[in-house]
């Protein structure tokens, strides 16, 4: 029988008829697949027909569901072949989708009844609230999911705006269930501040946090800003522009560079908190480090927690200690909690430990000063040496030891009130003892070769003694040694002033000024406390022996450091003057004044 045209009549029922029966079906595109026993989707056997949709009015809230709003025209022609899941309608014109509180627009769209899904063509555009657009030439939206992946035409980007923020790369996937976007191919992300790249990222419009893996890139956008940070992963918040360090990371800037992996860097005020043995560079060359760090830069300010170091490559030195405070706009350092010292221009590195240590640059005229404070032990290999306190001050190049302050060189120890150490090219070119002065060298068994003054200035050649000098009440027990290589007596000698010249360590002459006193005592008529000057003391149980020693603080030492330093004693011609002057004021102050 031969096929027949419907009539016009016959054509407006069926269309009439479809439309009743399927636009509550299709119109939400949330309803999952039909069951059997209902109303079959009709079958249309000639050409598209095109129907202006009818929406439905329903909750538009409800989970996984999205809902058509609008489309100018739909048309269904079914796909011979294809299984339920992968039939389509056409929307064109206009067409507007909604999940929630977000909308997505295009030009035109496939719909997958059976699956919630749909394809989008052509300005499409996703839009929440007005805070959130989504930009791109294609999207397509998987319902069970409910992720949209976003594409853009060659040469074109896919772009997320978030207020400040855009986001642009060339696939884009939104998940619309967790309200974040993210991308594998390569993007880049920009706020007020800061341009991140990466070969993976991740964006959440809620919280403003954004996570980039594999090359991560940041620079900052600020003219009169430097920074740069590279890295492998990174975390970030647009809004608050600070950087989460969870691995390896190096930022860099022209105030120095910042290696880390662990940590928070704030690029709008420069200021960051670093754990994990993390370590600043300073444009001037110096370091610092500890297990943790805190670090402004624009102010050059660090402060570092544990087992902090701070080097100054310059002066070939450095600090270390459990707390450490480093101003680099002043060249100032503070370290307390086993403060230790190393200064390594030479081969021979001195190890110098102190309760404190503060070096700082004096304003008055520029020069560096190093302060330490309290129980101060040094070990150099061939100089080690204790005190209270010690200031060192790079001008004049002297290393000042106040209040009990005792030094080793080989066989012999140095101590006084104050002792002024000139060090020259990284060695001791002078000492002076301005107010007490005692010098003893062990020679054998209970033999110590002595002289005490008032006041002493010693010259050295290669760290031996070239040349001494000493004022004030010289008093000298020596002991010379006999054919033999034995010691039968001591020599006392005490004068106002002596001048010694030595060779190869030993003296070649001795000069004193202006009368000398003297005797010699076979050791066999001597009793043993007269081989000793009234003031002799052998502190070498107190005496660094490595440079691990320097932290140990021997109860010795402790005892020492608590005794008032010695008075200077007075010549028979310094106490005439002294009892005249006395004199005179006496007289002065039994003089009534006149009326």
């Amino acid at each position: 029988m031969p096929d027949r045209k419907p009539s016009a009549r016959t054509r407006r029922l069926a269309l009439a008829a479809i439309a009743a029966v399927t636009a509550p079906l299709w119109l939400t595109a949330s309803l999952a697949p039909r069951p059997s026993g209902q109303i079959p989707k009709p079958v249309i056997d000639t050409a598209q027909v095109d129907i202006k949709p009818m929406i439905p009015a329903a909750d538009r809230y409800q989970e996984g569901k999205v809902f058509l709003e609008h489309a100018d025209k739909w048309t269904y022609e079914e796909q011979p072949g294809l299984p339920p899941e992968k039939q389509y309608q056409v929307l064109v014109g206009n067409v507007e989708f909604r999940k929630n509180d977000m909308f997505m627009y295009c030009d035109s769209a496939h719909f997958y009844e059976n699956s919630n899904s749909f394809d989008a063509f052509r300005n499409v555009r996703m839009e929440q609230g007005d805070t959130l657009f989504v930009y791109a030439d294609e999207l397509n939206y998987d319902g069970p999911s409910e992720l949209a992946v976003l594409y853009a035409d060659f040469g074109k980007k896919v772009r997320l705006i978030n207020r400040d923020v855009e986001l642009k790369t060339d696939v884009f996937n939104y998940s619309l269930a967790d309200n974040v976007g993210y991308y594998e191919v390569g993007g880049e992300l920009t706020d007020k501040e800061n341009r991140l790249t990466s070969q993976a990222g991740e964006y959440h419009p809620d919280s403003k946090d954004a996570y980039f893996y594999f090359n991560v890139r940041l620079t900052s956008l600020n003219g009169t800003d430097t920074l740069h940070m590279a890295t492998d992963s990174l975390e970030y918040n647009t809004d608050t522009h600070v950087a989460k360090l969870i691995a390896e990371t190096v930022i860099t800037s022209a105030d120095g560079e910042i290696l880390s992996s662990s940590g928070n860097y704030n690029t709008l005020t420069g200021i960051a908190d670093l754990y994990d043995r993390s370590l600043v560079i300073t444009n001037r060359g110096n370091t610092l480090t500890g297990d943790t760090l805190f670090y402004d830069r624009d102010r050059g300010i660090g402060e570092a927690f544990g087992n902090m170091s701070l080097t100054d490559s310059a002066r070939q030195s450095s600090v270390h200690g459990d707390y450490g405070f480093y101003n680099d706009a002043v060249d100032s350092a503070f370290v307390t909690g086993r403060a230790l010292m190393k200064e390594y221009s030479t081969g021979d590195t001195l190890y110098m430990h102190g309760d404190t240590i503060y070096a700082y640059l004096d304003r008055v005229d520029s020069t560096r000063v190093t302060n330490v404070y309290r129980r101060v032990r040094f070990y150099r290999s061939d100089m080690q040496g204790i005190c209270d306190s010690l200031s060192a001050t790079e001008r004049d190049s002297i290393m000042r030891m106040f209040h009990h302050p005792v030094v080793w060189s080989g066989q012999r120890q140095v101590f006084g009130n104050v002792i002024h150490v000139h060090i020259n090219d990284s060695t001791v070119d002078w000492a002076e003892l301005p107010q007490f002065a005692f010098v003893a060298e062990h020679i054998d068994e209970d033999c110590y070769q002595q002289m005490s003054s008032n006041k002493m200035m010693i010259w050295f050649n290669d760290s031996t003694i070239d040349h001494l000098y000493a004022e004030g009440t010289v008093k000298i027990i020596t002991f010379p040694m006999e054919n033999d290589s034995t010691y039968n007596k001591y020599a006392y000698v005490e004068s106002s002033e002596m001048d010694a010249f030595f060779a190869n360590n030993d003296i070649e002459s001795v000069h004193f000024r202006p009368s000398t006193t003297s005797k010699i005592v076979p050791l066999y008529l001597a009793k043993k406390n007269s081989y000793f000057l009234e003031r002799f003391k052998w502190y070498e149980p107190m005496r660094p022996k490595n440079p691990a020693d320097v932290f140990v603080i021997p109860l010795e030492m402790e005892a020492l450091m608590r005794e008032a330093p010695p008075a200077p004693e007075i010549t028979g011609e310094e106490n005439k003057v002294r009892r005249r002057l006395l004199g005179t004021q006496k007289k002065e102050e039994d003089t009534p004044d006149e009326p």
